[in-house]
């Protein structure tokens, strides 16, 4: 129930329970502290009546504005940066919400997928933006996306779990294009023509570990489906 918080055990069964069996608890360090911020922020949210749906359509906006303020002379950059961070924390608090809420749905699922590929577009269209190459902006993109419908029809055809925690996975993303702006700014107020140049190796790297995760997925789908007959 709305108001009921649970304890950091029932939320992290609860949590891998829906993100194909991966345990929070036995994360990089990192990676868990993220997600135990995440579950505070969740209940905090959840006793103020905020619907998962809500911080999921936040998130999205945030994401909007990043393209939008990239360009600005000077902080462009650093504020898109900012953005980023701030979507990146909606999405991880969305489904923090809705699992203390106990407001997981599959609608809500769709929801938040539909949510993520949409904003990393709006990202790489800040890296176009700034002076990224478009073919290698699309490039990134694709793969992603690629990476992502390999994995969902994998799961249609009967794979469990997630298949493989590649190189290519959503959070490597959410760091490109973090650390990426934010490099961009810098070498922007030295130069501002060093700015195109560092999105595009930014946009580079994207492309490159999106590519390599993809292969580790396929690999992983090929060996759990024969495997599975």
């Amino acid at each position: 129930m709305v108001g009921t918080q649970l304890n950091w055990d029932d939320y992290a069964t609860a949590w891998a329970r829906l993100h194909g069996g991966f345990d929070p608890r036995a994360a990089a360090p990192v990676v868990r502290a993220w997600l135990r911020f995440a579950y505070h922020a969740g209940y905090v949210l959840g006793r103020l009546r905020v619907t998962p749906t809500a911080v999921t359509v936040a998130g999205a906006l945030l994401c909007f504005c990043v393209p939008l303020l990239a360009v600005r002379p000077q902080d462009g950059p650093f504020l898109g940066a900012l953005f980023v961070l701030l979507a990146s924390v909606a999405d991880s608090v969305d489904g923090a919400v809705a699992v203390v809420t106990n407001r997981t749905t599959r609608l809500g699922y769709v929801y938040d997928s539909v949510a993520d590929r949409l904003g990393e577009a709006a990202w790489l269209v800040a890296f176009w933006l700034i002076g990224a190459p478009g073919a290698l902006v699309a490039a990134a993109g694709g793969l992603s996306w690629l990476h992502e419908y390999v994995r969902a029809r994998a799961v249609a055809a009967g794979m469990r779990g997630i298949g493989a925690v590649t190189v290519g996975e959503r959070p490597i993303r959410v760091s490109v294009a973090l650390v990426g702006l934010l490099l961009a700014g810098l070498t922007g107020l030295i130069e501002p023509d060093l700015a195109a140049g560092t999105i595009t190796m930014a946009t580079a790297v994207w492309t490159l570990l999106a590519g390599f995760g993809l292969g580790q997925l396929l690999a992983a789908v090929r060996r759990t489906l024969i495997d599975a007959g």
